[in-house]
Parts: structure tokens; sequence; C-alpha cells
């Protein structure tokens, strides 16, 4: 498990990290969110032991990260930000390298390589320079690295960063299979990688931790959560008759085309009653469905609070 108590980062006067407290524990897919300058990347080379903390304590694996920094290093796989690697390298090159700074040897590392290789889908560029990739390619290689050596706690910076909808769906399917022995950090802007991948989301603003629960709850905080949205074909009709629907307590311009009504929490179903307005007007509409909350908006009302 990681344990983080009471830990704070001070370059100068600025508090990059403050009194930050955090337990994940094996099989967690962490999804480590705020807005830039929040903290996050400075936690997580806190974590991998690139930065010491000015005060407060980090435990991996029951070891602590500034007094046991080599042996911890050893449980981790790092993917930074902008994917560092030897560009003149070839990227079979690259992860034999990095299989040996990581130790493996004969056999295990003949696997690991095949492993690794076949798991990122880098089969075809094994020859090629890293320099002469694609961004999507490199971000893999990136992945390969942190992975090869099976570390206990993953910590991924962006990761699915630069690559096409098919290339996230494979590296998010990857995270989850690997998360079910071990802890992984994911570092974000993509609120919908949260939603896919993981089980808990950790939001972090001016250092300090504003939430740390499941997406699922997140999207609960959402204004929109449990609301029925109307998109309506060509002009907008009024629609105050929806205001009279026993339960309805505010209704959302959500868009040109487009309302959100909220209900009261004691409504678990307000969907018949609008559907019923919806037929009795006349209105014409595209489609009438439950909104399950939005993370964009959760994510920016809390951060906002801070700014």
């Amino acid at each position: 498990m990681i344990r983080i108590k009471n830990l704070t980062k001070k370059f100068d006067q600025f508090v990059a990290v403050d009194n930050l407290d955090l337990e994940i524990h094996s099989g967690d897919i962490v999804g480590f969110l705020g807005p830039n300058g929040a903290g996050k990347s400075t936690t997580m080379k806190m974590l991998t032991g690139f930065l010491q903390p000015t005060s407060g304590s980090i435990e991996i694996c029951e070891m602590d990260v500034t007094k046991q920094a080599l042996k911890v290093k050893q449980k981790i796989g790092y993917l930074p930000e902008g994917t560092p690697a030897y560009a003149d390298m070839t990227v079979a090159q690259f992860l034999h390298f990095i299989a040996q700074v990581r130790g493996l040897k004969g056999e295990l590392k003949k696997q690991r390589l095949q492993t690794v290789v076949t798991q990122v889908q880098l089969a075809d560029v094994l020859d090629k320079q890293i320099e002469n990739l694609s961004k999507g390619f490199k971000r893999r290689v990136g992945l390969a690295q942190a992975i090869l050596h099976d570390p206990e706690v993953l910590i991924l910076d962006e990761p699915t960063d630069g690559l096409d909808p098919n290339q996230k769906h494979q590296v998010r399917q990857l995270i989850q299979n690997l998360s079910k022995d071990k802890i992984v950090i994911i570092s974000t802007h993509i609120l919908e990688e949260v939603s896919a991948v993981c089980n808990r989301a950790v939001i972090i603003a001016k250092g300090k931790k504003l939430f740390d629960d499941t997406p699922q709850a997140l999207k609960q905080k959402s204004p929109l959560n449990n609301a029925i949205s109307i998109e309506f074909e060509g002009k907008k009709p009024d629609t105050s008759q929806l205001r009279l629907a026993p339960g309805v307590i505010d209704i959302i311009e959500s868009g040109p085309d487009k309302v959100s009504i909220v209900g009261h929490q004691s409504y678990d179903n307000l969907f018949p009653q609008i559907f019923d307005i919806v037929h009795l007007q006349g209105w014409h509409v595209k489609a009438i469905y439950s909104e399950t909350g939005q993370l964009d908006d959760v994510f920016r009302s809390m951060t906002e609070e801070v700014a």
C-alpha cells in the first residue's frame, strides 16, 4: 500500500503541496486530478523519490521513501510527462537497456520483453529509432519501460496522451488488467479517463486535497445528476410548463436546443411526468434522457472555489 501523511512541499515561500493525507491499496486505480499548478506533478515526484518532502512522510510497500529510496524505486514503474527516452536508440535497444538497468537477466529478461512488447503492441516498431516515432508510439514505449520489471506500484502521468481512440482503449484495458495486484496512480486532465479506468478519484487544488471517493460519487455532486434532458428539433419552445411537474426544482438552459430539468431528491424518477408534458405540448424532440452527472462541471466548481 501507499500511505501519505501530512505531506508538504515548499519552494521558498510557495507551498506546492499542503499537508496531504492519502492511503492507496493494492487493486486501486486512482485518478489524480487537479488544474495546472495544483501540485499533482510535485506529489508524483515525491512519491517516486525524485523530490524530497519539506515535511510529512511517504510509505510505499511499508518502506519510507526518503530512508529506503533505492528499494522503493525497485517497486515503482513511472511514466513521466513528456516520455523522456534516448532518441538515438531503437525501441529494442532502449527496452534492453531498461531491462539491464532494472536487473533483469536471462530467461526472465527475455520473457518480460516479449510480454511487454505484446501488451503495448510495439512489435512493428522495434527496429525504428525512437526519435522517428509518432507521439503515440513514443508514449507506448514510455509505458513499456514503466511496466517492464512488473512493478507493484505504477505511476502514470497522462498515459494516453497522443494516442488515437483505439490505442486509448487498448491502453486503458491494459491498465485495468495490470491493476489486479498492483496500485496504479494516473495523473490526467482527461476526465473521461477517470470514468473509464479508475475506481477512485482524488482532486487537489493549490496543494490541498478537495475530494477522495469513487468517480460515481463525484458525478453525484453534479447539479445535473439524475436530471432529465430534452434536446429539441429546431427552435426551442417555451418550456415554462415543465416547472408545473411535481418535484421539479430547476430548469437549466444547457444549450440553444437543450434544457435539463432538475428534480428534488425525493423524486426518484421524473421521466414519466416529463415525457407526458412533452407529448401533451406536442413538442418536436430529438431525444429525452436521464443525466448521470458531468465530471467536468463538478471538477470546475470544486477547483474554482479555491482559485
